[in-house]
């Protein structure tokens, strides 16, 4: 049977100032829909996936916009909830050089924040999937959202579907009472594969090494990195996999980009790209999990479903908003090696 994978989390309506500007700098905004679980399951769809996507949305016209848009990359989005309410929404200035970008949420008494436990039917939801793909954002969004969030992943595992979790920590997020790494680890015990960046670990998991560089020094030790994934593996027996994301920021602009894997035998690192002029880097972990569950599924090692998944997330950082709009093709041409960018004719 081919692979069926299932998101579940908030998206949101996107508000970004034009170009590079600063907020209202002209009184415009450009509006698009995004959100991490939903990013996953744009790119599952576009590499030729079977891919779902579960959430709650306001029973309105904009609710609805979401869905057309969602289903124009062929994602499915019958197991989406409608309740009376409203879409959160994110406000994005993105950065240039020194100057970094900069994202405020209102999200506040959103749809999915107010959902409760049985207001989705997870046996519906997943029957017939093979894949779950959930992130630490859908916890910290409200207690009744993370009750939800622990539901799902309980109810794929009694279900055998493989299990994945993108850490996220958005500490701008968890203001309800309840911390990262209370509710992170319940969650993980029912998690197969993990995906984290560089800080991810040791906020949501209490995981750390003593020599790890700061996320913002830009340096990457990947010793320190083997050494945290192994901590993980050792804490958590469940986990089978844990990929991380390596990001060193040169500038807003310019980061080199890289990821590591381990699998319990063997600590894979990819090839590094060194991305120097950004487009747009939100979506950028979200196009890594989604190239890693289509590798996952798709090639007979790790290595090069690792590599399927840098190299997707390379060619995100050069496309405006959230979704990544590639090929199987595009991406796999890059691994190759065609990365120079001159005209295809």
């Amino acid at each position: 049977m081919s692979a069926r994978v299932v998101t579940f989390g908030e998206i949101m309506l996107r508000l970004k100032s034009v170009g590079l500007e600063r907020f209202f700098q002209q009184p415009m905004l450009e509006a698009t829909f995004g959100g991490g679980e939903a990013n996953v399951a744009v790119s599952c769809a576009n590499y030729g996936m079977d891919a779902s996507f579960v959430s709650v949305l306001p029973d309105n016209d904009i609710g609805t916009a979401c869905i057309r848009e969602l289903r124009s990359f062929g994602v499915d989005t019958k197991d989406i909830v409608k309740a009376p309410g409203r879409m959160g929404i994110y406000f994005l200035e993105t950065g240039a050089v020194q100057r970094p970008s900069k994202v405020i949420y209102d999200r506040e008494g959103s749809t999915i924040s107010k959902a409760k436990i049985g207001d989705i039917d997870w046996k519906k939801a997943f029957d017939g999937a093979t894949w779950f793909h959930i992130t630490g954002i859908t916890p910290a969004i409200s207690e009744s959202a993370k009750d939800l969030a622990i539901e799902s992943v309980k109810a794929a595992k009694e279900m055998g579907l493989t299990v994945s979790c993108d850490l996220n920590y958005r500490k701008n997020l968890w203001k309800y009472g309840k911390t990262a790494s209370e509710v992170m680890p319940e969650i993980v015990k029912y998690v197969d594969v993990i995906v984290a960046n560089e800080e991810d670990v040791q906020k949501a998991l209490g995981i750390s090494s003593e020599s790890a560089k700061s996320v913002d020094e830009g340096e990457i030790n990947t010793e320190v990195y083997e050494n945290i994934a192994k901590s993980v593996m050792a804490t958590y027996e469940n986990v089978k996999k844990i990929a991380i994301t390596l990001r060193e920021s040169k500038s807003a602009n310019h980061n080199d980009w890289s990821a590591c894997l381990y699998n319990g035998k063997e600590f894979i690192l990819s090839r590094k790209y060194q991305i120097t002029h950004i487009v747009d880097r939100v979506g950028g972990g979200d196009s890594f999990s989604g190239g890693l569950i289509y590798g996952l599924n798709t090639y007979e090692d790790d290595k090069t479903a690792l590599e399927f998944a840098v190299a997707a997330s390379c060619l995100k950082h050069t496309i405006p908003g959230d979704y990544n709009r590639v090929s199987v093709k595009e991406v796999e041409s890059l691994m190759k090696g065609s990365g120079s960018g001159r005209v295809q004719r």
